[in-house]
């Protein structure tokens, strides 16, 4: 793309000063109307070193009210700590809230085009990247975020001249990095690649605007332009649906939940505990040589109410190291948390690798509760199967190990756990008016959960019916099946 620019030309300087002061206005006349729609904007500044970015973004943002944006400064060498964390996360955290701006010096354009020109990306690993960020970007778009992406662009002379200009001041010397010298010695390598993913990711719902970043006044004017046409655009479009992207990828065959006896799945007392201490020394154990390996572990609960998901999750947490897991049990979401893309919450939950993580409820709640709730559009729900596939394809792409529970009873057994609670004063805490609302929806929400199985048992990320009318035997089942998963993970990572 940057080959093949071509610039146009700026307005007299008379005429650029009232064309900006213009368009200043109208940005600022738009940020009532961007917090009344609860329209999130993202606005990404990429290009050449020197090239004037902080300056660009001081000169967009100075007729903003600051209680509606915030400006992130996204260095391209992630922290020690950060790398413990799939790619996509430590920028994903920082995505704004409804109604909001976030403006940012840099994004992940410049870790992926920076370890690309270092050679420290192959193929197939810089294929994987550019997939991750085109998913993501549509899947924030899709649900109804504004991204707007600049590319200031200067010529390798300029460039240079910039940068010799502030290496001969000492108060401004700091801010030529070995990194700005190096990319303007190797110019030509650098606009290849540059070119290369620009054009990789420039779809039509988050295309990439290049700017001429010369004169920073006229850099200013085309950004501001371009950003108030988006805006514009976007609060029109705002409440339309968006396509359903048709499912690629591979699943495995999941029979009906009423197609899956129960009555036969119990085990004796006996037995259960041989088995419990016996699984829970192997997990014990196989929990310091996952933490060695620094393979992440992602295990997922969903269930009927009752079903003994608890139950279930204490004695899996029982045979671990206490630094080294967390559950999380996920209710409705937060105020800050339903004003971002859906999937946000459980980003900032995801484990160190080493570590694991325990979801009692999880973002499968988007096409079960959420769906039959009217809490979400069905365009929504219908979106997230394809999103949340692509979710958990990132965490395996990052090498977690994910396991996906579904916990399974009868409509009889329910009951029966409900009343026992109703009528027990210790359990009474257990059992809510909406539980029993629920029940009332059985048909429906097996509806949805034979949907979901049907949609998101991916070969990354299966799915595990636990059959707990008998919870012994389901806690059995489960503590098996976290075993055999960890132990082939850990031999598969030398």
């Amino acid at each position: 793309m940057l080959k093949d620019f071509v610039k146009a030309l700026p307005p007299e300087a008379d005429q650029l000063s009232s064309e900006v002061k213009k368009e200043q206005e109208k940005l600022f006349a738009s940020q009532m109307k961007i917090k009344e729609a609860k329209l999130p904007v993202m606005v990404i500044f990429e290009g050449w070193g020197a090239a004037g970015k902080g300056s660009v973004i001081s000169r967009v943002i100075k007729n903003i009210d600051p209680r509606f944006f915030r400006v992130r400064t996204m260095v391209p060498q992630p922290t020690e700590e950060e790398k413990r964390y799939p790619f996509l996360r430590r920028y994903l955290l920082e995505i704004p809230e409804a109604g909001k701006f976030t403006f940012f010096d840099g994004y992940w354009m410049n870790e992926v085009t920076g370890k690309r020109l270092d050679g420290k990306l192959s193929e197939q690993e810089y294929r994987t990247r550019i997939r991750s960020i085109n998913t993501t970007e549509r899947s924030l778009t899709d649900n109804g975020y504004l991204v707007m992406k600049f590319f200031l662009h200067i010529s390798r002379k300029e460039q240079e001249k910039r940068l010799r200009a502030l290496k001969e001041d000492k108060n401004t010397r700091w801010r030529v990095s070995e990194d700005d010298l190096r990319e303007n010695r190797r110019y030509d390598e650098a606009m290849e690649v540059y070119s290369q993913y620009l054009s990789a990711t420039n779809p039509s719902s988050s295309p990439w605007y290049i700017i001429d970043a010369k004169d920073r006044k006229w850099a200013e004017l085309q950004v501001l332009r371009f950003l108030n046409q988006g805006i514009e655009t976007a609060l029109k479009n705002h409440s339309l649906a968006v396509p359903i992207l048709q499912n690629t990828f591979p699943l495995n065959p999941t029979p009906l939940l009423r197609d899956i006896p129960l009555d036969d799945k119990v085990l004796e007392e006996k037995d259960y505990e041989e088995q419990l201490d016996r699984l829970r020394k192997q997990l014990h154990d196989l929990h310091n040589e996952l933490y060695r390996k620094k393979v992440p572990v992602i295990i997922a609960y969903e269930g009927w109410d009752a079903a003994g998901k608890g139950g279930n999750i204490k004695r899996i947490a029982s045979a671990l190291d206490p630094r080294g897991y967390e559950v999380h049990p996920i209710a409705s979401p937060e105020p800050h948390e339903k004003a971002r893309h859906f999937l946000w919450r459980f980003w900032t939950r995801l484990p160190k690798d080493g570590h694991i993580a325990i979801f009692d409820r999880t973002w499968y709640g988007r096409v079960m509760v959420e769906r039959l709730e009217g809490f979400c559009s069905e365009n929504d729900w219908q979106r997230a199967y394809n999103e949340m596939n692509e979710f958990e394809r990132e965490l395996a792409d990052w090498g977690a190990v994910i396991i996906k529970f579904w916990v399974q009873i009868d409509n009889k057994t329910q009951l029966e756990r409900f009343t026992d609670r109703q009528n027990t004063p210790e359990k009474q805490w257990k059992i809510t008016e909406e539980d029993w609302r629920n029940r009332e929806k059985w048909d429906l929400y097996e509806q949805a959960v034979d949907e979901m199985l049907q949609k998101t048992n991916t070969v990354y990320a299966p799915w595990y019916v636990l059959e707990s009318n008998d919870k012994r035997y389901a806690r059995i089942k489960a503590l098996r099946i976290v075993v055999d998963a960890i132990q082939k993970a850990c031999k598969e990572k030398h």
